[in-house]
């Protein structure tokens, strides 16, 4: 999988993310938020070609639970994922240079 447009209809749980093998972003953000429609050419760019990494675009707002477990303040949110775990973030990212260093924290250790 790669990039995504859509939102995913149903938020995921924080168990089945925290288990979840492999290489992933979680995006969170909303489908109105100007800052997060801002950023999806350079989300698109960098995850487009990139068929090794899942990309999960949350919805979140306020009682939405995965976005408080990852604490998230501000849209959008990129949460970089190894094997389930938190290996980088950028937030509110306004270049491509800062999501590819997200993502070289990806490489194998």
């Amino acid at each position: 999988m790669t990039y995504s447009a859509q939102h995913l209809s149903q938020e995921p749980q924080r168990s089945d993310i925290d288990t979840q093998p492999g290489l992933t972003v979680l995006e969170f953000g909303t489908p109105w938020c100007p800052h997060c429609l801002g950023a999806q050419g350079l989300i698109e760019h960098a995850l487009g070609p990139r068929a090794d990494i899942r990309h999960l675009k949350v919805e979140d707002g306020p009682g939405k639970p995965l976005g408080r477990s990852y604490r998230i303040k501000l849209w959008p949110t990129l949460v970089v994922l190894r094997d389930g775990q938190e290996v980088a973030r950028v937030v509110r990212p306004t270049d491509a240079a800062s999501i590819y260093t997200a993502l070289a924290a990806l490489k194998t250790p």
